[in-house]
């Protein structure tokens, strides 16, 4: 297997490098304060303006047509700098790879260029419901027939960038009568449509400084031309693309914990005690190599799933398996990285306790562990029974 990058692959990753050295990491306690949204969105905007908020999206439509490896590869160095927008670049290159994936060609030439350009803020991915998160089927919001098209109403929680976003990507019950996920529908939706508000940013543990809102739909009119895909087959979208946004986000925690590893071994080389470097005492050097090997082990898990996926092979359960293991390997690094530090790791002076805070969703969102056991479980089964 040749690991080797294409000239493009390389040059997008050593731009999304440089700007995370220059533009996000000095300046990442800064972003994770929400009064500093101004300057959160003059990034996106800038990494939009780079190209990145289409990196899987056709040129004719306005991206960068450089596939899923250059974009996991850009998550990755992106999130090194700040988790925040790196979650919020991803979930915009999800909601424009739904939007070319089943979208008609009016869709797709309304709505691709201004998500790629960074005319649109952000994108917003509406899914999860009060009662519906591992189990979206179960969602209650419904758009209502009308003569003209749908009426919307429900309300949608922990919408990533649901403040700023200017398109969403709305699933709602089209079909009462139907089975839990057989009647489910997906829309494209502009943000100031009447009848859309946000509710209150939620005041979270980590990645601060990406808004998570809840959306609200009280009656708001839809088009037939505002459907995505078939009626009642919304579902079988929200469930391709949650696996292709799990390479997102498996990138994005490889991310955090890359640069908290580099970090601590930064530290470790210095801090002294007992008269020598702490990096001189084989404890330390054992945690190092353990967090060396796993990182390595996550990297090869992320990008297997990102060429599969833009190979047009199938590439769900590869995609679960690397968010499960860079979300729950990449926890632990940070916090052996915390450790390395001993107290200066507990303090705000130092990047490393935000690094712990940022990574410790990257197993819930997008899929909790415990669903992405399941999904790779049934289908080694299913493999097992063909």
């Amino acid at each position: 297997m040749d690991f080797s990058l294409s000239e493009t692959q390389q040059l997008i990753q050593d731009t999304a490098r440089r700007f995370a050295q220059t533009q996000l990491q000095p300046n990442a306690a800064a972003l994770a304060d929400p009064q500093n949204r101004p300057q959160f969105l003059d990034n996106i905007k800038a990494l939009a303006e780079l190209g990145f908020m289409g990196l899987e999206i056709h040129e004719d439509h306005g991206g960068t047509q450089a596939g899923t490896v250059a974009f996991s590869l850009a998550m990755t160095e992106i999130a090194k700098g700040c988790a925040s927008t790196a979650v919020t670049m991803s979930v915009t290159n999800m909601v424009a790879s739904v939007i070319q994936a089943v979208g008609s060609d009016e869709q797709k030439q309304n709505y691709l260029p201004r998500l790629c350009s960074g005319e649109y803020r952000a994108g917003a991915f509406c899914l999860t419901e009060s009662q519906a998160g591992s189990d979206p089927s179960a969602m209650k919001c419904q758009a209502n027939k009308t003569e003209k098209g749908w009426q919307i109403s429900g309300s949608k929680l922990y919408i990533t960038s649901g403040a700023y976003a200017d398109v969403l990507i709305v699933w709602a019950v089209t079909d009462k009568t139907a089975k839990p996920g057989k009647g489910i529908s997906c829309f494209v939706v502009e943000a100031n449509r009447q009848g859309i508000s946000i509710g209150k940013e939620e005041n979270k543990m980590g990645q601060s400084g990406s808004a998570t809102n809840e959306v609200i739909f009280e009656n708001v009119v839809v088009t037939e031309g505002d459907l995505l895909g078939e009626v009642n087959q919304g579902f079988k979208i929200a469930v391709g693309e949650l696996a292709g946004g799990r390479i997102g986000i498996a990138s994005l925690a490889l991310g955090i914990a890359q640069s908290a590893h580099d970090y601590a071994i930064e530290y470790a080389k210095e801090r002294q005690q007992f008269g020598q470097s702490i990096a001189d005492f084989q404890g330390i050097q054992w945690m190092l190599a353990e967090a060396e090997t796993k990182l390595n082990a996550t990297r090869l898990l992320v990008l297997e799933a990102a060429h599969r996926k833009e190979q047009g092979q199938e590439f769900a359960t590869q995609a679960s398996m690397a968010k499960l293991f860079a979300s729950e390997e990449g926890n632990r690094i940070c916090y052996n990285a915390l450790q390395i530090l001993g107290g200066a790791g507990y303090l705000k002076d130092y990047p490393l306790e935000q690094k712990v805070r940022d990574i410790r969703i990257t197993s819930i969102y997008e899929g909790t562990s415990e669903i992405q056991k399941l999904i790779i479980a049934r289908n080694l089964l299913a493999q097992a029974r063909a």
